[in-house]
């Protein structure tokens, strides 16, 4: 045991003298790391978790253990754990347990080691951490950040680009749109953007180690094939609607409570997530269709052959995942005549703001779908910041005394939410 620490104390150290790109999240949760709430960071695979918590404790002292070590299966003495931990690292007054989940029972030893006052940091990749055990054994003693691959801005910082600058002139905006094409097609995990590791190899294999290891082999999952089946079909039908009754189906299964329990491995273990239909009503939002998106538009990339018409909906999974990371309540919506809005976000009770993506408004006959829809949906729920998102158009269209923006997608991700 204390030879496995020993190693891993050599990697924690390399991770602390690495170069990192910052998240935009870091200044705040720093300023939380001196109390005693548990810090957990939740998010995929391979998305940053551990080096963002080793940003966090970069001038502290801490101790590290990395239970995504297969040398530290089925540990049953923790004790011996713990006093191997001092035996390496001494007393530190934080301790920092990588992929946690991975620990049987994992959320008793968080428990007693909170209690006696140790400042802890815990990561993992399944959102369950917090809906199930953790929230069990840890009410109201955490503080929850989720960390997605890296945000468009991100992505440029990751690049050393500063888009202030280049957001001027026509020609400077050429920049911009140069790496919106590359993060379209890469996506936002770290290591594809910072050491330029091949997107498509590397992304089919984390993906495939999800689906077997986090889900087949956690959740001791016996039909392996349908959910191989399920997770490529949704992740190929981004940005579609999907119905359990339809998906059973296609699946050739027979039970529903089986088909619902492999979607919600997969949006646990983040590779997708579901957006409910907006409605007054809470029967119709349960009863409508889902649409489905996925965590990153490189995995989507990865698992699908792309086409050229895929870019409108790749724009699509883009803002949507942008909306997620600023945890923006939103849904989509169907108008009365059955015009699809693609995102109504809410503010308390109220419609704050509707938005359509659509990558090229050239086209009249397209422009003027995606304005009325705006239009007509701006009328039913009584919203009337209406946008949408393009490439790189941008402008005020008025119709029916009600303006619409066009807003470049690029200057929109790289706005405050309150654009």
């Amino acid at each position: 045991m204390r030879e496995i620490l020993l190693s891993q104390k050599k990697e924690r150290d390399t991770l602390l003298q690495k170069p990192t790109t910052a998240r935009e999240s870091l200044i705040q949760t720093r300023q939380t790391m001196d109390n005693q709430l548990i810090k957990v960071v939740i998010g995929p695979r391979r998305s940053g978790k551990s080096t963002f918590a080793i940003q966090l404790l970069r001038e502290k002292n801490f101790s590290y253990i990395n239970f995504d070590d297969e040398r530290l299966q089925n540990i049953t003495d923790t004790d011996d754990l713990l006093q191997n931990m001092i035996a390496v690292y001494g007393q530190t007054p934080f301790i920092f347990f990588d992929e946690i989940q991975n620990l049987p029972r994992w959320e008793l030893l968080v428990n007693r080691l909170q209690r006696q006052g140790l400042r802890l940091i815990i990561t993992g990749s399944n959102s369950q951490l917090l809906s199930g055990e953790l929230a069990t054994h840890l009410t109201g003693r955490y503080l929850e950040h989720t960390l997605l691959p890296f945000s468009f801005g991100e992505f440029l910082s990751a690049k050393k680009i500063d888009p202030k600058p280049l957001s001027q002139t026509k020609q400077d905006q050429g920049v911009i749109l140069k790496h919106l094409d590359d993060f379209f097609l890469q996506g936002g995990f770290p290591e594809i953007v910072v050491d330029g590791i091949s997107p498509s190899p590397y992304l089919k294999t984390l993906y495939e180690n999800i689906l077997f290891k986090d889900i087949v082999k956690r959740y001791k999952v016996r039909f392996i094939k349908q959910l191989s089946d399920l997770g490529n079909y949704l992740m190929t039908n981004h940005c579609g609607h999907m119905t359990y009754t339809s998906l059973m189906k296609f699946l050739n299964l027979k039970s529903v409570h089986t088909l619902q329990n492999f979607t919600e491995y997969l949006c646990r273990t983040y590779l997708i997530f579901l957006v409910n239909r907006f409605s007054p009503t809470l029967k119709t939002q349960i009863k409508s269709s889902k649409k489905v998106y996925g965590f990153d538009q490189g995995m989507i990339g990865a698992v699908k052959f792309q086409n050229f018409d895929d870019r409108t909906k790749i724009l699509e999974n883009i803002v949507a995942i942008e909306l997620a990371r600023r945890k923006s309540e939103f849904f989509y919506y169907f108008t009365r005549n059955n015009k699809e809005v693609d995102f109504l976000v809410k503010k308390g009770f109220e419609a704050e703001q509707l938005i359509q993506v659509c990558y090229d408004l050239t086209v009249p006959s397209t422009r003027q779908r995606e304005i009325q829809a705006l239009i007509t949906a701006s009328e039913e729920v009584g919203c009337n910041d209406l946008v949408i998102l393009t490439r790189s158009q941008k402008g005020i269209e008025t119709v029916e005394k009600k303006e619409v923006r066009l807003i470049p997608v690029w200057e929109w991700l790289l706005s405050s939410p309150s654009l």
